[in-house]
C-alpha cells in the first residue's frame, strides 16, 4: 500500500543518534513519499557557508559544534531552513525528519522517538568509531545546545514537551528494523486508513 495520491504529512523528530534519520527515509520510500531531512538542508546551507560539512559524524565534529554555535547567535539560519520545510509539508506527501516541525507545521502525523542519553552515546560510538565517554560528552553538548536554539527561537522545550506528538515511541531496546515494522504498522492504520 502506498499513499498515492493523498496529501500524507510524518513528522519524525528525536534527539541526535535516536534513529530518527533512518526511520524517516524508511518510511518515505515504503510509502512512496518524499524524504526531506531538517539536518541534511542545514548541511547544505553550512557548505555555503564554508562549513566542511560532507562527512558522515560531521554535526558531532568540532566544525560541527562550531556551526551549532553560529546557529545559536543568530536565528536566520534555522528560520530560512524551517521555511522551507513549512512549503515542503504545505505540498504534501512527504516524510520531514526535523526537529521543529512538529511545533511548527499544524498539519501532519507527529513521532517522536525517545532514547536515553547512555544508549544513544553507544550509537554515536558505533557509528563514528569514537570513545563512549568522548560519545557521551558530544551528545550532552550538542543536545543542550540545540535545545537552547529551539527554546530562544521558537519557545518550545525539545526532548522534554511531547504535547504535539501522535506517537511517542520508547526505541531504547529496539532495532532500526523493529522501529521501522512498528512505525509502517502505524502509518498504515492510523494515517493512511482514515484518508481512504
Amino acid at each position: 500500500m502506498t499513499a498515492g495520491s493523498q496529501k500524507v504529512v510524518i513528522c519524525v523528530a528525536g534527539l541526535t543518534a535516536c534513529g530518527k534519520s533512518t526511520a524517516a527515509r524508511r518510511l518515505a520510500e515504503r510509502f512512496r513519499l518524499k524524504h526531506v531531512s531538517g539536518g541534511t538542508a542545514l548541511k547544505e546551507l553550512a557548505l555555503k557557508l564554508g562549513y566542511k560539512a560532507k562527512e558522515r559524524g560531521w554535526w558531532e565534529s568540532a566544525e560541527g559544534m562550531r556551526f551549532l554555535e553560529q546557529r545559536a547567535h543568530d536565528p536566520r539560519f534555522d528560520k530560512q531552513i524551517d521555511a522551507e520545510l513549512l512549503e515542503q509539508a504545505g505540498r504534501g506527501n512527504v516524510v520531514l525528519d526535523s526537529w521543529t516541525m512538529p511545533w511548527l507545521s499544524k498539519s501532519g502525523f507527529k513521532i517522536w522517538l525517545e532514547v536515553s542519553t547512555v544508549e544513544r552515546a553507544r550509537r554515536l560510538t558505533r557509528r563514528d568509531g569514537i570513545s563512549l565517554e568522548k560519545a557521551m560528552k558530544i551528545i550532552e553538548e550538542k543536545d543542550s545546545r540545540t535545545k537552547q536554539i529551539y527554546k530562544r527561537t521558537y519557545g518550545f522545550s525539545l526532548g522534554e514537551d511531547y504535547s504535539p506528538f501522535d506517537l511517542v515511541l520508547d526505541a531504547e531496546r529496539l532495532s532500526s528494523d523493529e522501529v521501522f515494522d512498528i512505525l509502517s504498522f502505524v502509518v498504515e492504520r492510523l494515517v493512511l486508513k482514515q484518508r481512504r
